[in-house]
């Protein structure tokens, strides 16, 4: 993954995590039951927080020139916010239970993200300023 597009795709992930969150508490409230509110406050909550992990990946790809782990890293956060985030908005929205189920496959995912990031920053070359 470039860092071009890494950084897009962290762009575009945090506008939604910011319009997503106002959705939630202008345009669910009151709608949802609060556990279900709760949860798509959690989902754009690790949506924003992954959208800055991508850019940081994304900003380090530029700065580096082995740059596999971090790819990885930018891929990892990418599934696991769409899988994690979004399989929780999708059982606000329609109440499908078993959505829930595959939301622990979007955490995992966004576990191994850090992890790459982990072992890519111990791979960093220093500068040499």
């Amino acid at each position: 993954m470039t860092p071009r597009l890494t950084i897009f795709l962290a762009g575009i992930f945090g506008f939604l995590g910011v319009a997503f969150g106002a959705f939630g508490a202008h345009g669910l409230k009151g709608r949802v039951s609060a556990d279900m509110l709760a949860n798509w406050n959690t989902a754009a909550h690790y949506q924003m927080i992954h959208a800055l992990a991508l850019l940081a990946a994304g900003i380090f790809q530029l700065l580096q020139s082995g740059r596999r782990l971090l790819s990885a890293a930018a891929v990892l956060f990418i599934t696991g916010i769409l899988i994690f985030s979004g399989s929780l908005y999708v059982l606000v929205l329609t109440n499908v239970r078993w959505l829930g189920a595959i939301t622990p496959i979007g955490g995992t995912a966004l576990l191994a993200g850090w992890i790459a990031l982990a072992i890519a920053g111990l791979a960093l070359k220093p500068s040499r300023t």
